[in-house]
């Protein structure tokens, strides 16, 4: 059973007003109510949850996070067809707390998408709910067919995914400063989620959706739905390979790979696997003149997920894993090998030991002082070396735990819808790789933040706690220290 968690001082309101809600109380309860929602829809979701929660419970928690945060931990993913979708989204979004965090080009994987994640943005909001919502937008320019991309314009000019009610929601707050009372919280959490619930209505024709699905099958799942239905909710495990396991003993229809890097003594960014798409019933609307107003059809799309995830990786070690990760692909591919075979043969070159990865600056990390005293040789020197937190750590006046990777892998994401779309191969041929961020942000009304100056920020800010414990330079501590 998922455990429903409030924080301290939350009281339920019973109709009187206390006051505006605080965001972190505002996006548990949304969170919570979501999951509620996609175990109703999808009741496979809610074994999945057991067995990963049952797994938790069997293993050590990570250094860096508490069994609480984790407990509670979910991510979810959307997928919208137009500007105006986003935006709207990203406004929902921002009143949780949830910020537009990386850029994430999907064409590279034969997808016609693009994508990024709203989440939290500092250790503090993280610590408390650290919801994400991988969020993608439909690239109607790198449609093959130009029948199917007007087809799909038109659809998506037709459809109306948000409630007048919640959008006078969204004015009230835009017009409190961002903020609800506990009674106007109750109504925008219900009306937000009618825009994310399943419909098994569609708002297209059988002849519609399947043309569609034929230029790609997840255009099919974008358009022709009345709502941005939850395709997926993730709930993150502390060992994801015991967990594959369990789903496969439980009788769950499973991924044959996990997604991401090879398994290893000291994880690092994101591993996932998934049970595949379940094929729902759903009502289409007839084309023609037939007498009978409907056609049941089916669709294949919404999924339950699980992930695993470790260190969040520095610029440079980011571009090792990239570097490694391509290797392994195009070994695969050549030589006919298995990709879990090319991953751990190519993976032996990437550190494996927390000490390596922090002395080889590969993995941004949290700083916190021991109590320990400085050692006399560091006490009183007018300038400091470069390598003081080395020596720090070394003396154990300092101790480092890596900061958990909160963001997305491309290839992984798109592996995962891979899995969950059938047989793609061909439309993905139709797909040319191209990046638009610009164009992306234009459509999100604003910039994307980037993942790798939270991480560093976060670092550096432990680091300059740590230096005025202990009576040091700020400044030549953080930037010495800088990973």
């Amino acid at each position: 059973m998922e455990v429903n968690l409030v924080f301290p001082g939350y009281q339920p309101h019973s109709g009187v007003e206390y006051g505006y809600v605080d965001v972190e109380i505002l996006r548990t309860n949304f969170a919570l109510a979501m999951s509620n929602m996609y175990k109703a829809e999808v009741p496979l979701y809610d074994d999945l949850v057991s067995i990963v929660q049952s797994v938790n419970a069997s293993v050590h928690e990570t250094p860096s996070d508490n069994i609480n945060r984790i407990t509670l931990e979910r991510h979810g993913a959307i997928r919208l067809g137009t500007s105006y979708e986003l935006r709207t989204v990203r406004r929902i979004f921002t009143l949780l707390g949830m910020h537009p965090i990386g850029y994430y080009d999907l064409s590279v994987a034969g997808l016609p998408m693009h994508a990024t994640c709203f989440r939290p943005r500092d250790t503090q909001s993280l610590a408390k709910n650290p919801f994400r919502v991988f969020t993608t937008l439909l690239r109607p320019e790198l449609l093959h067919s130009t029948e199917s991309r007007d087809l799909a314009l038109k659809l998506l000019g037709q459809r109306r995914i948000f409630s007048q009610p919640l959008l006078d929601l969204l004015d009230i707050a835009d017009a409190q400063k961002g903020r609800f009372t506990y009674q106007q919280m109750d109504s925008f959490i219900d009306e937000a989620l009618e825009s994310f619930r399943w419909q098994p209505m569609a708002a297209a024709t059988w002849d519609e959706y399947n043309t569609l699905k034929a230029e790609h099958p997840i255009l099919a799942d974008i358009v022709c739905f009345q709502t941005a239905h939850i395709n997926h909710l993730t709930p993150r495990t502390l060992d994801i390979d015991l967990s594959h396991l369990a789903m496969q003993a439980h009788g769950m229809e499973v991924k044959d790979i996990i997604e991401g890097p090879p398994k290893r003594k000291c994880p690092i960014l994101l591993r996932q696997t998934s049970f595949l798409a379940l094929q729902e019933p759903v009502s289409y609307y007839c084309s023609g003149t037939e007498a009978d107003k409907f056609v049941e059809g089916y669709h294949r799309a919404r999924f339950g997920e699980i992930e695993e995830r470790g260190a969040a990786l520095t610029r440079a070690g980011r571009k090792l894993y990239d570097e490694l990760f391509r290797h392994a692909m195009e070994t695969s591919h050549a030589m006919g090998h298995k990709m879990d075979d090319a991953l751990k043969a190519v993976f032996v070159r990437f550190p494996d030991t927390w000490n390596e990865l922090y002395q080889q600056r590969l993995v941004y990390c949290l700083f916190t002082v021991t109590g320990k005293a400085i050692p006399p040789n560091l006490v009183g020197l007018e300038r400091m070396p470069d390598d003081l937190v080395d020596q720090l750590l070394l003396a154990g006046v300092l101790s480092a735990a890596p900061i958990t990777y909160e963001d997305f892998l491309p290839f992984s994401a798109a592996g995962i819808f891979q899995s969950n779309l059938g047989n793609p191969s061909s439309a993905i041929g139709h797909i040319i790789p191209f990046p638009d961020q610009q164009g992306f942000e234009g459509s999100l009304g604003r910039s994307a933040l980037d993942p790798d100056d939270l991480y560093s920020s976060m670092q550096r800010k432990s680091l300059e706690r740590c230096a005025q414990q202990l009576g040091l330079d700020a400044l030549s501590l953080s930037s010495n220290g800088d990973l």
